[in-house]
């Protein structure tokens, strides 16, 4: 994907929700482009607990580096960066990053707690409650269409496995509401749902 490239989903912010959004949308064949300054601050964490299938508990590090080797297998591209303004173009939007400018029809905001970038962009509400969180109807939608929030930044929980749920939700949110097909993350043998009545 060049630097001015158009994919469908761009994804504002490389923490568990955001690389957790990618996943889905990049598994449901949406062109994704995750656009992260690398600083997630679940990286500056010594252990991280109660995260499923991790009964001792994980690396916050390791558990990073293996959503971003699960983004990169799904097919999402990533670039460095951050965000510095979205604007309304036409059915979709206009990004401008440091790592570049894109169009896109579907932004995921997931910056923890950082919505300067939208800034100036009608129809979306900031609540302040200590912290700046976007107004979201719980599924990650703002007053915009085609732009939702992830994570932290819609004002959910800080425990990671809260922070995926809820990146997962507002992917599986955006393929509804973009009419794709129903999305399911697992496989099924051949044959499971034929001749069950």
């Amino acid at each position: 994907m060049g630097e001015n490239a158009t994919p469908d989903v761009l994804v504002a912010g490389g923490g568990v929700a955001g690389l957790t959004a990618a996943t889905f949308t990049a598994r449901a064949g949406l062109e994704t482009l995750v656009v992260d300054a690398g600083g997630s601050i679940l990286r500056r964490n010594a252990h991280l607990e109660n995260f499923p299938g991790f009964p001792a508990g994980v690396n916050p590090r390791r558990l990073l580096d293996l959503l971003d080797e699960q983004v990169a297998t799904a097919g999402a591209d990533r670039r460095r960066g951050e965000g510095r303004a979205v604007a309304r173009r036409g059915d979709g939007f206009a990004v401008a990053t440091t790592a570049g400018e894109y169009e896109t029809r579907h932004v995921i905001a997931a910056t923890k707690a950082a919505p300067g970038y939208l800034d100036g962009l009608d129809g979306v509400a900031l609540v302040d409650r200590g912290t700046t969180f976007v107004d979201t109807d719980g599924r990650g939608r703002t007053g915009v269409a085609g732009l939702y929030a992830a994570g932290r930044l819609a004002g959910k929980p800080h425990q990671a496995v809260v922070a995926a749920g809820h990146g997962a939700e507002v992917a599986v949110t955006l393929l509804a509401d973009d009419d794709r097909p129903f999305y399911h993350d697992w496989v099924a043998p051949e044959g499971y749902f034929t001749d069950r009545g």
